[in-house]
């Protein structure tokens, strides 16, 4: 008897043992509890490479190899067409040199904004501004630490927080912040990108 067997592949999935199987990188369902089990055991990939390589697929090969191993699987794809596994041997964690990494990103984000912002004040001229503003307001020339300069300052920091909707652990509210909508754009277009180089190669047309 056919059984209908929902797949909702993932575009990528991490993977750090070398006998991959559909449960590790796809959502299966099927009314029938037998089916499904069967089906969550099968093997899409078998990795013999002890190195860290992403290996692609699609849709067409889960169906090819269900077909064989369940016969009485009927395969609805509910997910993605094409499918990237990343494999990465297992390795023990080396927190120093992540502590390090972080630290270096850190500092290099640090001074990066600081000049930015530091650039933006000369060619927009802030300082002046600020020096005009406080004559005008206050009928005297100003030392360059009133209250105008503190509360550009704060003001700037706040708003930097608040545009970024993240502080260490806290978050204003459960949205994505701008960095982490980046990220997972970025993401997407280079899982993308390997698809479709995969693809070129894979027909002998290949742009690089």
């Amino acid at each position: 008897m056919t059984q209908t067997v929902y797949v909702k592949l993932n575009q990528i999935t991490q993977v750090h043992e070398k006998a991959v199987f559909l449960s590790d990188i796809a959502e299966v369902y099927c009314s029938d509890k037998p089916t499904a089990s069967r089906c969550r055991a099968v093997k899409v990939q078998s990795i013999h490479s002890d190195k860290e390589k992403r290996y692609m697929g699609s849709i067409v090969d889960i169906v090819a190899k269900l077909g064989e191993q369940v016969p009485e699987a009927e395969v609805s794809s509910i997910g993605e067409s094409d499918f990237i596994i990343d494999y990465r041997p297992p390795s023990k964690p080396h927190y120093g040199w992540q502590w390090l990494k972080t630290a270096f990103v850190c500092l290099t984000c640090f001074a990066g904004a600081a000049f930015a912002i530091m650039t933006f004040n000369n060619d927009a001229n802030v300082t002046d501004i600020f020096n005009e503003i406080y004559r005008l307001a206050m009928g005297a020339e100003s030392n360059g630490r009133t209250l105008l300069e503190f509360g550009y300052s704060i003001g700037l920091a706040i708003g930097i927080v608040i545009f970024f909707n993240h502080f260490a652990a806290w978050k204003l509210n459960t949205d994505p912040t701008p960095l982490e909508v980046e990220m997972r754009l970025y993401e997407e277009n280079v899982n993308k990108t390997l698809i479709q180089n995969s693809g070129r190669k894979e027909s002998g047309v290949d742009v690089s």
